[in-house]
């Protein structure tokens, strides 16, 4: 194990580089990443102190025994024990693979998926300047070339890319004229309410239904929390037996 560096003191109490990690970790990884280097690290390390500074003068001054404290406290301490109970009820529930396996092959409908393409398009106003392109980029263009100089569309900046998108996802023209193509076929201008595409697909993901491994660990989590739910709710009525509930 790695010795636990002391990094300051206050009265004596020790700031070591474990506590230091352990503050950051509270931070989430975005931020705690801003502080991952010694500079950041060293700001842990002098907010730490005053931290400390602010709690040993709070306690000279009696703030431990002040009545809104007190009533914060047994807030805080109410809050942590529920969460600390639920928890206790849920840590013997587990699932195995086969109960997995069986929901999924019992479940297949869920696990369907439609056919997707992928596809890039160059967006003009005119249907003869679209024409002309495409002829530019039968004679050897580069598709994405022409998109970064001709499109008007965003998706110039990544050569046209639209990414991957399936029915009902664009406007109707481009839908058909998308789904009709080849890989790498490169269609005729298609006008919609946005003007004049020229569309090549890229990938062709055709209808089918995900791999039991593509989901298992989803799937685990969610018949794992199916699991609490019902034994949170089967141990509440039993509660409901046992103490005066008066709902308004």
């Amino acid at each position: 194990m790695a010795e636990n560096k002391v990094l300051a003191t206050v009265e004596g109490k020790e700031i070591t580089e474990e506590i230091v990690s352990r503050f950051l970790n509270e931070l989430g990884p975005q931020v705690a990443m801003q502080f991952n280097n010694p500079e950041g690290k060293q700001r842990i390390v002098d907010e730490l102190v005053n931290q400390e500074l602010v709690y040993l003068e709070a306690l000279e001054d009696g703030v431990d025994k002040n009545e809104d404290f007190l009533k914060e406290l047994e807030r805080l301490k109410e809050g942590l024990l529920k969460q600390y109970a639920v928890g206790k009820l849920f840590e013997d529930i587990d699932i195995d693979e086969k109960e997995i396996k069986e929901y999924y092959e019992n479940n297949k409908a869920i696990f369907e998926k439609p056919e997707t393409r992928v596809a890039s398009h160059i967006l003009v106003s005119e249907e003869e300047e679209a024409k002309n392109i495409v002829e530019e980029i039968k004679e050897g263009l580069d598709f994405a070339a022409a998109a970064e100089k001709y499109s008007n569309c965003p998706s110039k900046a990544q050569g046209g890319n639209l990414g991957e998108f399936g029915k009902g996802q664009m406007v109707p023209e481009f839908e058909e004229a998308t789904f009709n193509l080849e890989i790498d076929e490169l269609s005729e201008p298609v006008k919609t309410e946005h003007g004049y595409h020229i569309i090549k697909v890229s990938e062709v993901n055709e209808a089918g239904t995900r791999d039991f491994d593509e989901v298992k660990d989803d799937l685990e989590k969610q018949l794992i929390g199916m699991k609490q739910q019902e034994k949170y709710i089967e141990k509440t009525d039993k509660l409901k037996e046992k103490y005066e509930v008066v709902i308004k």
